[in-house]
């Protein structure tokens, strides 16, 4: 007779997706067991906080009853994580050319809302990491740390997974969340190198690194509050604070920098240390801000990050996240893939009554979907850094995406809020970028073919690729005002979000036609600001305890 299975579910991998699910499939009474190679605290990047990535935080809290989670979605509930993580008030671009002073017209700065939900977090990912782990211990998951799987066999009735040490696990389902070294990924030769974005990467934590000055036009709030992302040909360079507010205790910045091999080869013959410092010195304002940055943890250097997979799932198994694949840090849309993954595979554990591919097929989809709309983004985001005038005008596509995705999440959680499966149904309409609205996909397929096609060599290439993307943007008719200003020379999205012209009928915030139907369907102006207010007043933190 084959063995019986201990445990309903197996998860290799305890980072915030792996712990998520483990807690989600846990509180609903599943026997789930959750490995770990190495132990916690231990570090991990994947730092900065998005607006969807939040909504999909309160979503998980909403409809699986995990209020942890949403503690990271807001500084609101810093009280109840510590004051080790930082704040995250904007995402902030510098536009660098080589040997040359930042010029602050080339500057974005773009503002996060405060309303209703609070500003965001960047994430110290040892502590939030090791705080969803405790969660899960404390939901009844059984947790084995230092134990590294080496094999997993399938049968007809459950798998057995064997570590190092020659011990055995039975499971009747396995998730694999533990990223590039996904052991199913590399068990059934499934990985893919074929992504249009090519990046490598060289990283660490630093302290004593410089406060960026701040030019008054260049946004309402100082650089050093928000994700700084300095851009230039080739590449880009995170700088990420978690000592940005007052009564903050974690000295750190995250520092990481993102370079086209075919632009920028690897120099191999010398430290990262040496490779990172050398390379920096290109850029005035960037070497001033880190030329004194000491690093508090060993340097890493990795060869081209991006990564797919031929499948997601199969006959009782699933890739989750990172182990799915990867492309780039550039727009932070990481951790929003990975939790709208943990999402819908939980769903779909909680309701199948078969463990067939078949019936977790759309996991793979909503994931091949994500990972296939984030390499395009970042692919032609590198391009552009070529010309400061088409990244001013490339970064607004980008933000046009963030803000339609975010607003769909908001719109289809309130919609569906006491029917989880009709907010999974609508879930798998997106693809990352836009909020399934399928007039935003042909502006993007529009603006993307455009920039693929762009000659950089060519000055006036350039002027004319630049003149076809306005030419479209001036043809969108829910095009927010906001963003057509950044178009006009603007260096940031305003503070204040709340304007009397979004009260307007038809050219309001809700808009009118296709675009009004599909994200608010007959929702009017009185509707809106009702659920403005119940959202403000639902995620307190007063209101939010495990």
């Amino acid at each position: 007779m084959p063995t019986q299975p201990t445990f309903d579910v197996a998860i290799i991998g305890s980072g915030l997706a792996g712990t998520t699910l483990a807690c989600i499939l846990a509180k609903q009474g599943k026997q789930v067991l959750l490995f770990e190679a190495k132990e916690h605290p231990r570090f991990a990047i994947g730092e900065s906080m998005i607006l969807e990535t939040s909504e999909m935080m309160r979503a998980i809290a909403h409809f699986y009853d995990i209020p942890e989670i949403a503690y990271f979605s807001s500084e609101k509930f810093r009280d109840k994580v510590g004051t080790s993580h930082g704040v995250k008030r904007h995402f902030g671009f510098w536009h660098h050319q080589t040997g040359q002073p930042h010029n602050p017209d080339h500057t974005l700065q773009a503002v996060i809302p405060k309303e209703p939900h609070g500003h965001e977090l960047h994430l110290y990912r040892q502590d939030s990491d090791h705080f969803m782990l405790m969660c899960a211990i404390k939901y009844g998951v059984t947790v084995q740390q230092n134990t590294t799987i080496r094999d997993a066999n399938f049968t007809d009735s459950g798998v057995t997974l064997v570590d190092t040490l020659g011990f055995q696990y039975n499971a009747e389902y396995l998730v694999d969340a533990c990223g590039f070294r996904s052991l199913l990924a590399q068990k059934f030769n499934l990985r893919t190198q074929v992504q249009q974005t090519k990046s490598r990467a060289i990283f660490t934590h630093m302290i004593d690194v410089d406060a960026v000055p701040n030019h008054a036009e260049q946004g309402p709030y100082n650089m050093a509050e928000g994700t700084l992302h300095h851009v230039f040909d080739g590449g880009w360079l995170w700088v990420i604070p978690f000592d940005n507010f007052q009564g903050a205790t974690n000295p750190v910045k995250s520092v990481g920098l993102l370079l086209d091999p075919d632009k920028h080869p690897a120099r191999n013959d010398v430290s990262p240390e040496t490779e990172f410092f050398d390379f920096i010195q290109r850029f005035p304002s960037i070497h001033q801000q880190l030329k004194t940055g000491k690093a508090i943890r060993g340097w890493t250097r990795a060869p081209r990050i991006q990564y797919g997979s031929t499948q997601v799932v199969g006959d009782r198994w699933a890739l989750l996240g990172h182990a799915a694949g990867f492309i780039d840090p550039l727009y932070s849309k990481g951790l929003y893939v990975s939790l709208t993954s943990v999402f819908v595979l939980a769903h779909l554990l909680l309701t199948e009554d078969t463990y067939s591919r078949d019936a977790f097929l759309p996991l793979e989809t909503v994931t091949q979907n994500f990972l296939k709309t984030n390499d395009r983004l970042v692919a032609n985001s590198y391009k552009s850094w070529g010309h400061n005038s088409l990244w001013q005008a490339y970064s607004t596509l980008w933000l046009l995406g963030a803000y339609t995705e975010y607003v769909k999440l908001n719109v289809i959680r309130a919609e569906h809020a006491t029917d989880r499966s009709a907010y999974v149904a609508a879930l798998l309409t997106l693809k990352m970028c836009g909020g399934g609205f399928a007039e935003y996909d042909a502006v993007a397929n529009q603006i993307d073919t455009i920039m693929e096609a762009v000659d950089l060599t060519s000055p006036l290439a350039v002027i004319e690729a630049r003149t076809e993307i306005e030419a479209i943007f001036d043809s969108v008719p829910w095009m927010p005002r906001p963003f057509s200003a950044l178009l006009q020379g603007a260096t940031s999205l305003p503070r204040n979000k709340i304007r009397p012209d979004l009260f307007k009928k038809d050219t309001g915030f809700l808009g009118s036609g296709g675009y009004r139907e599909h994200f608010f369907g007959d929702a009017s102006v009185l509707d809106l600001a009702l659920s403005f207010a119940k959202e403000r007043w639902r995620w307190q933190p007063e209101k939010l305890s495990a």
